[in-house]
């Protein structure tokens, strides 16, 4: 029965994120962007204490999965952001920087 709860829960919170996100003005995604980073870190933090709590091979590899995939998720989203942000630089900052 709780399993069913924590399903409801979960499928309940990806509609409602789909539903926020796909609402989003185009010229907001960089700062939503940047706020999802700060997410993936504490995901990422929360994956590695998992893992040093890990205590069957089950565990560990999961464990080792999502810290792998967190830490993939926030530096990609880094990137994104970085290169979101460079397309709003002028031409000529573009000449001085190079």
């Amino acid at each position: 029965m709780i399993d069913l709860l924590y399903l409801y829960i979960f499928i309940l919170a990806a509609f409602v994120g789909y539903e926020v996100i796909s609402r989003v003005p185009v010229i907001l995604h960089t700062p939503l962007m940047s706020g999802s980073n700060f997410v993936h870190g504490v995901v990422l933090v929360g994956s590695m204490w998992a893992l040093a709590h890990a205590e069957t091979p089950i565990q560990l590899v999961l464990g080792f999965l999502a810290v792998l995939l967190g830490a993939a998720n926030a530096a990609g989203g880094y990137i994104v952001t970085e290169r979101m942000l460079g397309m709003f630089t002028t031409k000529d900052k573009k000449a001085v920087d190079a």
